[in-house]
């Protein structure tokens, strides 16, 4: 049978892999808003705590036990651990283990996880290169604009295919941020974006394992690699993002090609990030939210509690609709454990989702009277929850808009709080502080060593 191999092109596709080369490499230093600049820390600092909370995770320490038996080059720290490996494979550790908790940033717009591939990718590097801070928070928020920009062009049609868009998108801002750390020239970075495009990683089948963390682990490693190997003259398609056959086109029917040239330079992805005060998947943040204002305002026990029905968005099921999980990871995309910590406990950090804590007698059964009810008249950001109590009250909340959110976003002392939560435990409480006050102010450091030494143990 004869294949049909013709494509239908877009014919009026930009160049869009050189115009974001161009863009990497020349724009001004800190060419952008002191809201951007502040934002662009709080992304650091997050992106920091979020890596060194895991750091003692079984699934960072198999990931590391793979890479000793390589014999790695001791080129960059691993936050949160006194070893140190090459710069490929610190990009690739510190990407799984920020990403391990599922705690980190997110940009609600594509539910890309930008800071993951980007930071990891440019912490290795900067450290190998021994720059400063405010070079490797230029890289970062460069390297986040290339991702989040792309992910803005084919976001829903590529999630809804399968991918992880974390990953399928991180090579490219990884890539992105370490040209500039390079200092590569808009043609070498050109080649870069292009070396970096044909590597995309990730599948949401992944999601509840050790591998969706790796996703912006093997991400990092990719975009550092694929600027280094442009900078000593690898070659790849000058159009491998926009071309019939290249990463856009394929990857998804939506090629919105204005979500990338629209105003470069002069609005910016990562003002949009937020940040995560619950360990789990993102669409289930609302029903955390709605549950613990419920239990706080009626002083709720598990035993007052009959029937708890969860009105959501079709992708909040399709995504976190485990019934019964058995792990932790597992308990990361279920709703209906989500719902029963927010009540038991009144939050839902990383203990929460502990394995320990997921078979729990007394969350099993309050998770068994938790319903859901797919309404796709309600946002994928927001909930209508109803309970029914033993005593026969009808009690009932609706989220618009959840805490963290860019709506409602974490206060300073909220955001400082929960990388204390997580790095105090593996740091002690001065040298985690430390590591917060480092990471906030980052870009006034002209060398990186303090912030490493606070910021591993």
């Amino acid at each position: 049978m004869a294949r049909n191999t013709t494509v239908q092109a877009d014919p009026n596709a930009p160049a869009v892999t050189e115009l974001l080369a161009r863009f990497v490499a020349n724009h001004a230093s800190k060419g952008w808003s002191e809201a951007v600049d502040r934002e662009a820390h709080r992304t650091f600092a997050n992106w920091v705590g979020c890596a060194i909370g895991p750091s003692r995770h079984e699934t960072l320490q198999a990931a590391l036990a793979a890479v000793m038996e390589l014999s790695p080059a001791p080129q960059a720290a691993i936050l949160g651990r006194c070893e140190k490996v090459d710069i490929a494979n610190a990009a690739m550790l510190n990407g799984i283990s920020s990403h391990t908790f599922d705690y980190d940033d997110t940009h609600l717009k594509t539910i890309i996880h930008p800071a993951g591939p980007v930071a990891s990718a440019a912490l290795a590097l900067a450290q190998h290169l021994d720059i400063s801070g405010r070079e490797l928070i230029d890289a970062l928020v460069l390297g986040i604009e290339v991702s989040c920009r792309v992910g803005n062009a084919i976001y829903p049609d590529h999630y809804d295919r399968g991918w992880h868009i974390t990953g399928s998108t991180g090579m490219l801002g990884a890539a992105a941020a370490c040209s500039r750390l390079l200092k590569l020239d808009a043609a070498r970075t050109q080649m870069a974006l292009g070396l970096a495009a044909s590597q995309p990683i990730g599948l949401r089948e992944q999601f509840g394992t050790m591998t969706k963390p790796f996703h912006p682990g093997g991400a990092a490693k990719a975009g550092l690699m694929s600027a280094l190997m442009a900078r000593h003259g690898f070659t790849s398609s000058r159009r491998a993002l926009e071309a019939p056959r290249g990463l856009l086109q394929v990857f998804s029917d939506k090629t919105d090609w204005n979500e990338i040239t629209g105003r470069l330079g002069e609005t910016w992805e990562i003002a949009e990030n937020t940040y995560k005060p619950f360990a789990c998947g993102i669409v289930i943040h609302p029903s955390i939210d709605g549950c613990i204002q419920l239990r706080d305002k009626h002083q709720l026990k598990a035993g007052d509690i009959e029937k708890v029905t969860i009105r959501v968005h079709s992708l909040v099921l399709e995504l976190t609709g485990k019934k019964t999980p058995k792990t932790g990871l597992e308990a990361k995309f279920s709703v209906y454990h989500s719902c029963a910590v927010g009540l038991l406990y009144g939050r839902a950090g990383e203990h929460e989702y502990s394995d320990e804590v997921v078979n729990r007698p007394e969350v099993t059964a309050l998770r068994a009277r938790v319903f859901a009810i797919v309404d796709d008249s309600i946002a994928e950001a927001s909930v209508d929850i109803g309970m029914r109590t033993m005593d026969g009250r009808d009690l009932h909340i609706f989220i618009e808009h959840a805490v963290g959110s860019i709506e409602k976003p974490l206060s300073e002392a909220q955001l400082e709080a929960k990388f204390m939560d997580q790095s105090e435990p593996i740091l002690g409480r001065e040298k985690a502080g430390r590591a917060w006050s480092l990471s906030r102010g980052i870009a006034q450091s002209n060398k990186l060593g303090e912030f490493i030494a606070a910021a591993t143990s």
